[in-house]
């Protein structure tokens, strides 16, 4: 599979066919593949502890929550794009495709120095134009910092800081500490 560094297009098709057999996930951008860089302990207890506190709120419910090796795939002025975030919830049962999610509810992205910059630019900017998308949230390391974005709330930014703060997904209805979301760290 070609990376970043070469020029022609991978046609969709290839990239998802060579995404099956590759040890390394690789998202695609219009046509381009990127590889992605491994995370950290930190990083995958963050995840972890809001993947436990939000799969034991949605159970028995028609939401469904993936962690890491599944797709968020849109379209873009005619492109495809295939990420793969952090955790990624979808209430939509048109979601039935095993490999990715075409209608998220929630994305969370937990940030790293050599993704922070593309998660607050490029991913908010592509996830946004999902019209089932309602809340977007970054998760910083180290610091106890999260923000949320929300369409009803036209994309602004609200920030939750500090040991003491909760996070609210209104679309889930559920408050996560943020103690419970850094916990082990």
């Amino acid at each position: 599979m070609q990376t970043a560094a070469q020029h022609d297009p991978v046609p969709v098709e290839a990239y998802l066919a060579a995404e099956e057999r590759s040890e390394v996930r690789h998202e695609y951008l219009g046509g381009v593949v990127y590889a992605m860089a491994g995370e950290t302990r930190a990083h995958n207890e963050i995840v972890g502890n809001l993947y436990a506190a939000i799969r034991s709120h949605l159970q028995g419910g028609r939401c469904k929550l993936y962690v890491s090796d599944i797709r968020v795939t849109l379209s873009l002025h005619d492109d495809a794009y295939f990420y793969y975030p952090d955790l990624v919830v979808t209430c939509d049962g048109r979601d039935s495709d095993p490999r990715f999610v075409r209608y998220p509810k929630v994305l969370v992205e937990v940030l790293s120095p050599s993704t922070e910059r593309v998660d607050r630019r490029e991913k908010f900017f592509a996830y946004t134009t999902i019209e089932s998308l309602e809340e977007y949230v970054l998760v910083a390391q180290p610091a106890r910092e999260v923000t949320i974005f929300r369409r009803a709330d036209a994309w602004r930014a609200e920030k939750a800081a500090g040991i003491e703060d909760v996070l609210t997904l209104n679309s889930l209805q559920i408050d996560l500490p943020l103690a419970a979301i850094y916990e082990g760290l």
